[in-house]
């Protein structure tokens, strides 16, 4: 039998390739920011001028000084001054009612309070401010004859920063219980760790919420 004719043998076709991928383009830079303007100032106490402060700076001299801030009239005090200005206030000039007494704590400052007396005046229509400062342990006289609801304001005063009133005729806690440690409104009480331990003695819970 003859052999018959092969085919002739087709060449591999080849696999097309896929075409690599381009990178996507680099994003251009961002612009700068623009600079960010600065703060505004804020109100800052100037120096208050009336007639009371007239009588009063030449009564006392460098013990006081007077400001105004934000519409609040104020006298800074020696505090040796304390007791004879309040008294003043109250019996001369009729700031006959003792709005608050209060204080804030600046740890780090040498004096670290500041102790503030609001008053005011019905027949003036005026509020003042007398503000002293004092260093930890120190002690005030209290104005509770002045004016008898300091009682209770500097009880309070007492029980939240731990700055005691001499002469005050009942000087111990207000709010917080007689055996609380440590005073809540200072700026260095652990008040977890002194919260919990209170309740767990007292209450008898672990963990106090």
């Amino acid at each position: 039998m003859a052999d018959e004719p092969k085919s002739p043998v087709s060449p591999p076709v080849a696999e097309p390739t896929a075409a690599a991928a381009t990178p996507p383009a680099a994003a251009p830079p961002a612009p700068p920011k623009p600079a960010v303007p600065p703060k505004p100032a804020g109100p800052v106490p100037m120096p208050w001028a009336s007639p009371l402060v007239e009588k009063y700076k030449g009564r006392f001299g460098s013990s006081l000084d007077a400001f105004s801030f934000v519409g609040q009239n104020y006298f800074t005090v020696d505090r040796s001054a304390i007791p004879e200005i309040l008294r003043s206030l109250r019996e001369e000039e009729q700031f006959d009612y003792c709005v608050d007494i209060t204080a804030i704590h600046y740890p780090k400052r040498e004096k670290q309070f500041d102790l503030l007396w609001i008053l005011y005046s019905f027949s003036r229509n005026e509020r003042i401010r007398v503000k002293t400062q004092i260093a930890d342990g120190e002690a005030i006289p209290s104005v509770v004859s002045i004016w008898p609801t300091a009682n209770w304001l500097e009880r309070e005063v007492y029980d939240m920063f731990g700055i005691k009133f001499d002469g005050h005729p009942d000087m111990k806690r207000i709010l917080m219980p007689d055996d609380w440690k440590g005073h809540p409104l200072r700026k260095d009480y652990g008040i977890r760790q002194q919260d919990q331990e209170w309740v767990q003695i007292n209450l008898g819970i672990e963990k106090a919420q």
